[in-house]
C-alpha cells in the first residue's frame, strides 16, 4: 500500500525530496550500525542482446552520475528474483522475463556490508525511466558501454551474461 502511495499518488518533486532525505538518514544509520544488507542488480537484455543501463537523478535523489544497472534493496524475506523484477519495473518500466540468479557479490555500502544478488533476464519492453529515481534508461551493446559506466561493470556484465547462458532456461518447479 505504501508503495502505491509513493509511486502513484505523491507528486514527483515531493517523492524526490523524500528519497533524498530518507537516503541521507539511511546512510548515517548504515555508517553507525553497519547492518548486513541485501540488494539486487538487474542485467536486463533486449531482443538484440543489448543491456539496459540507467542514470539516477542526482540533485533530487541519490546515486552517482555513472550509468549503472537497475537495482536496489531487497525487502525483508523477499526473493532476489522477485526483487529484481520489482526494481526493473519501478526504475525503467520494464518487465523481466526468464530471470536467472548468476552471482552474489559482496560490497561495502556506506560502511555496511551489502550482498548484491545479480540477476540476468530479458525484457521485451521499451525502457521508460520513472523520472523519480532514474532520469535516463537506454540499451547498450555489452561490448560498447558508455565511458561513464559505473566502475567494474564493463568487465562484469559479459561474465554475468555468459553465466546466465550457461545456466540455461529456468527449470519448472
Amino acid at each position: 500500500m505504501l508503495q502505491l502511495i509513493v509511486h502513484h499518488i505523491l507528486p514527483r518533486p515531493l517523492h524526490r525530496a523524500g528519497l533524498r532525505i530518507v537516503h541521507g538518514i539511511r546512510v548515517v544509520w548504515w555508517r553507525y550500525r553497519k547492518p548486513r544488507l541485501a540488494g539486487c542488480r538487474v542485467v536486463a537484455l533486449d531482443g538484440d542482446g543489448r543491456v539496459l543501463l540507467i542514470r539516477h537523478r542526482i540533485r533530487h535523489s541519490y546515486g552517482s552520475r555513472a550509468w549503472m544497472l537497475p537495482g536496489g534493496g531487497l525487502r525483508r524475506g523477499e526473493d532476489p528474483l522477485g526483487a529484481a523484477a520489482r526494481e526493473l519495473a519501478e526504475e525503467a518500466g520494464c518487465g523481466l522475463i526468464a530471470p536467472v540468479l548468476v552471482a552474489e557479490v559482496p560490497e561495502v555500502l556506506h560502511g555496511a556490508g551489502n550482498r548484491v544478488h545479480v540477476v540476468v533476464g530479458r525484457t521485451a519492453d521499451v525502457a521508460r525511466p520513472d523520472r523519480r529515481e532514474a532520469t535516463h534508461a537506454a540499451f547498450f551493446a555489452p561490448d560498447a558501454l558508455p565511458a561513464d559506466t559505473a566502475r567494474g561493470l564493463a568487465a562484469a556484465i559479459p561474465r554475468w551474461i555468459t553465466a546466465a547462458t550457461a545456466a540455461g532456461p529456468p527449470r519448472p518447479e
